[in-house]
């Protein structure tokens, strides 16, 4: 696989980042504790490997595949992507003040991080599946002819 996959896996990436976190959301409110620190340190893990993916894209990739649709569908396409963009910024460091106190067994101060965490790093992930769709199969580039 060259670089010109990487779009496909960094959706499939964020994709399943989104079913590891709904995955742990769901088993610390039904008290699962072990299985709770399993998902989401696999949700980290996948997230990592995203922006991996993500960077070595962007720093091979000269052109930049441009939204060409017109109306509606490019006002939100732009809307997702601004909200998308900075909030993916602000979730990694908000991952380190969610994830470092729960390492510390700080769980009073995990639990208040992760309730400000885990809906923005829910929203980016399913954003960034979002912006792969609109771009690349529901409204692709059109090609020169």
């Amino acid at each position: 696989m060259n670089v010109q996959g990487l779009p496909v896996v960094n959706a499939t990436l964020n994709a399943t980042s989104t079913i590891l976190i709904v995955s742990g959301l769901i088993a610390i409110k039904a008290g699962y504790k072990n299985l709770h620190r399993a998902l989401m340190m696999g949700a980290i893990g996948v997230s990592a490997a995203f922006l991996t993916c993500y960077l070595v894209y962007h720093f091979n990739v000269v052109a930049v595949t441009k939204f060409t649709y017109l109306g509606w569908p490019k006002r939100l396409y732009y809307f997702i992507l601004l909200t998308h963009v900075p909030l993916a910024i602000l979730v990694l460091p908000l991952l380190a003040l969610t994830v470092i106190p729960a390492v510390k067994g700080r769980y009073d101060v995990h639990k208040r991080w992760a309730k400000i965490t885990a809906p923005i790093w829910l929203y980016v992930s399913v954003t960034g599946v979002l912006v792969y769709l609109m771009l690349y199969v529901w409204y692709p580039p059109v090609s020169a002819v």
